[in-house]
């Protein structure tokens, strides 16, 4: 591991290429925030993906590209008058303490339990000079649907807005469905997509009180799926048949047996 004094080093170091690259290369002197927007989403997806995959190395280059977009938003910043990587770590500094007063403000931090913390942390978001005027106001409309829902409901949590009971929440998970089900034989698209929407978000909300991401659960579920279908296609192509003229059954036995390989 390196000292504080190798790690500001290395920063600066960073700070300085970036200075060069905006400086001396045609693409980086082209980028704006907007261009950036969309290659930094793809790099959070990537650090998530190394996570789940528990992969040091890679954990380590994806949180460098996440850097370096950090850095770079700031340089253009800079450029522009408004602002610089110091004003960023200024801001982050403030905040935590503003939102630790338990750690920073000679509050007693002793005897406080997660889910107190929590709850306070989400009380002192709405106070916030700046910040967050409600609750959910901190949830981006840009999350993708899972994450949004999981997040907006762990925020309202956090402030007393829940089940008393986790076990409570699967009758309204079986109501949901219920609906969805009933809209579903109307045949109403309108109505079908509601209630589709509302057993979803029950659902979601089901697997948050059990301790479940549910965006990291249906992600393990789409590369389960992948991997099966992946062996149905390949042992198909094998064996000599069409997929397109296989039966359901003749399918399912070559799924089980992909399945009962652990696939």
């Amino acid at each position: 591991m390196h000292t504080r004094k190798e790690k500001l080093e290395q920063y600066g170091r960073l700070l300085d290429i970036m200075d060069t690259l905006r400086e001396k290369c045609p693409w980086n002197r082209a980028q704006t925030n907007e261009s950036l927007r969309p290659m930094t989403v793809e790099e959070v997806y990537e650090l998530s993906d190394a996570v789940l995959r528990g992969d040091d190395e890679d954990i380590k280059k994806e949180l460098g590209d996440i850097l370096l977009h950090v850095v770079f938003y700031a340089h253009i910043a800079e450029e522009n008058g408004k602002f610089d990587m110091a004003d960023v770590a200024e801001k982050e500094c403030g905040k935590m303490i503003f939102r630790h007063p338990h750690i920073f403000g000679g509050g007693a931090s002793e005897g406080l339990t997660e889910e107190e913390v929590a709850k306070n942390w989400e009380l002192i978001k709405t106070k916030e000079k700046g910040g967050n005027r409600s609750i959910l106001g901190g949830v981006p409309d840009s999350f993708p649907p899972v994450l949004k829902a999981y997040t907006m409901q762990d925020k309202a949590s956090a402030v007393g807005f829940d089940w008393e009971k986790k076990e409570d929440v699967w009758d309204k998970v079986d109501e949901e469905v219920g609906e969805a089900r009933e809209a579903a034989e109307e045949n109403d698209p309108a109505h079908m997509e509601e209630e589709f929407g509302d057993a979803l978000f029950a659902l979601v909300n089901a697997s948050r009180l059990y301790g479940i991401d549910a965006s990291v659960a249906l992600d393990k579920a789409c590369a389960k799926f992948r991997r099966r279908f992946n062996y149905l296609e390949s042992q198909t192509k094998e064996r000599g048949l069409d997929l397109g003229k296989m039966t359901l059954a003749e399918m399912d036995a070559i799924w089980d047996e992909g399945k009962a390989k652990g696939l």
